[in-house]
């Protein structure tokens, strides 16, 4: 039977409560922070951190479970909370467990969120990116399915590095990009967290219907502001039933995750968090399971506090542009991903478009590269056998300096960019995007403290060597 695809339409689309996690997540950092001034109350604790909280989820069905991933030694909370090391970008699969499977017990769970976080040190920015779950995607080692079993899989066919691992190999597959450390958290933890700090406050921006788990339904009214306690969060992260279905679920989620950074970083929280330390530091050991050292999480809470909010890039992957409706021949329906689509969002998110500075002074942008004599790497992402390498002889004879010359990390690239990691050579990039015909948002900057090249040509179908 054909698999048949079509366009979709903006309401029907399932996309993960995956900003529950990442509020989750963020509050835990805060948490930590929290607990570093109020120490020898919590070192007892501290001292049981292993990286994957004291003790690993288990769930009491018959599927194996696998065994915790990566523990990080603990760290004594009598170190003093230094800045991320400063000189690499660094990314959090954040993970949050179907609800569904958590609540019957009988096995290993799939994964209700997949958000992709990321924190530039050296840009001083961050990035959160949303994984739909329904994407039919291929998991390593196994075929084609929903992404959310990746972590199933993993955990149930008792991998090394059980089904985080998985999860992380499978969203690189998918993004083209590496996934350092992986944070995965529980419903219960979450709202429990949010009460600690005394709720959360959200102007609603359309009338919904949300039904906290335990409590009675109730609806918000457009226009106003409320207060939500911990299980009214989460139902108002996770609510669907509006006109747009789970993509206005999705802007909710946006907003709740500034919500509560607005209320942990507000002056007036201080003394809370102070008190609440001990507390908090209990929900995130019992709820969250991480291969994050507590040393670590200490440095990013400190980076994440230095953020300015409008660093914060966010995007999800959504129709109709990066996924369309896919009909399996057993009629069950996933979300066909648009890989270059996607990859682009993906770019926007983890890189960020600025304006430089010049390290030389020149009139013309083609004698100013010259000086700056920035190191190139020409990589081909259009499947054209020798385009990089005619690209690299036509940009050598230009003037420029060019290193490297291969494949990108993949063959499909409609369009072409340049990535710039370093904030040295403002003329090469101007003369760069002369020669190649890019526009301005086909210029990336991506900063890394010693890249091993300083400009990167990445080269789509839409180029051609003149």
């Amino acid at each position: 039977m054909p698999v048949t695809t079509q366009h979709a339409p903006r309401a029907r689309a399932s996309v993960p409560g995956w900003a529950v996690w990442a509020l989750a997540a963020a509050f835990g950092i805060a948490a930590l922070v929290s607990g570093y001034l109020v120490y020898r109350a919590v070192r007892d604790l501290a001292a049981a951190w292993t990286g994957t909280g004291p003790t690993p989820f288990e769930f009491s069905g018959q599927a194996p479970t696998a065994a915790p991933g990566q523990t990080a030694v603990p760290v004594a909370l009598e170190a003093s909370p230094v800045p991320w090391n400063g000189s690499d970008r660094i990314t959090i699969l954040v993970m949050g467990l179907d609800y569904r499977d958590w609540e019957s017990g009988t096995g290993a769970p799939r994964t209700d969120t997949m958000m992709l976080v990321t924190i530039d040190p050296v840009a001083r920015t961050a990035g959160m990116l949303s994984i739909p779950r329904d994407l039919w995607v291929e998991i390593p080692g196994f075929e084609h399915n929903r992404i959310n079993t990746a972590y199933f899989l993993g955990e149930s066919f008792n991998l090394p590095g059980g089904g985080p691992e998985l999860a992380m190999k499978t969203v690189e597959s998918l993004l083209g990009v590496p996934v350092d450390y992986f944070t995965v958290i529980e419903f219960s933890a979450f709202e429990r967290m949010i009460d600690e700090i005394g709720g959360i406050y959200v102007l609603v921006p359309e009338r919904v219907k949300i039904s906290p788990l335990g409590h009675p339904s109730l609806w918000l009214e457009e226009g106003k502001s409320y207060r939500l306690d911990g299980p009214e969060a989460l139902a108002y992260a996770r609510a669907r039933k509006t006109e747009g279905g789970d993509f206005d679920r999705a802007q909710r989620q946006q907003q709740v995750v500034m919500a509560i950074r607005d209320r942990v970083l507000s002056k007036q929280m201080i003394p809370t968090l102070v008190s609440r330390a001990p507390a908090l530091y209990r929900e995130l050991a019992q709820g969250v399971r991480t291969n994050l050292g507590f040393d670590q999480m200490l440095s990013l809470a400190v980076l994440a506090f230095q953020l300015d909010k409008e660093s914060i890039r966010r995007g999800v992957i959504a129709p109709p542009e990066m996924v369309l409706f896919q009909n399996l021949p057993d009629g069950a329906e996933v979300l066909k991903p648009v890989p270059d689509r996607i990859r682009q969002l993906r770019d926007e998110i983890f890189t960020v478009t600025s304006a430089v500075g010049p390290s030389v002074e020149a009139e013309d942008p083609a004698e100013g590269a010259r000086q700056e004599s920035a190191r190139l790497a020409v990589r081909n992402g259009s499947g054209i056998e020798g385009l990089a390498t005619q690209t690299g002889e036509y940009l050598t004879e230009q003037g420029l300096q060019i290193i490297e010359v291969g494949n990108a990390d993949r063959l499909d690239y409609e369009i072409s960019r340049v990535i710039v990691h370093s904030d040295r050579f403002p003329y090469t990039v101007r003369y760069l995007a002369s020669l190649l015909g890019l526009e301005e948002s086909q210029i990336l900057n991506q900063t890394y403290a010693d890249p091993p090249v300083d400009v990167v040509v990445v080269l789509g179908r839409d180029w051609q060597v003149p």
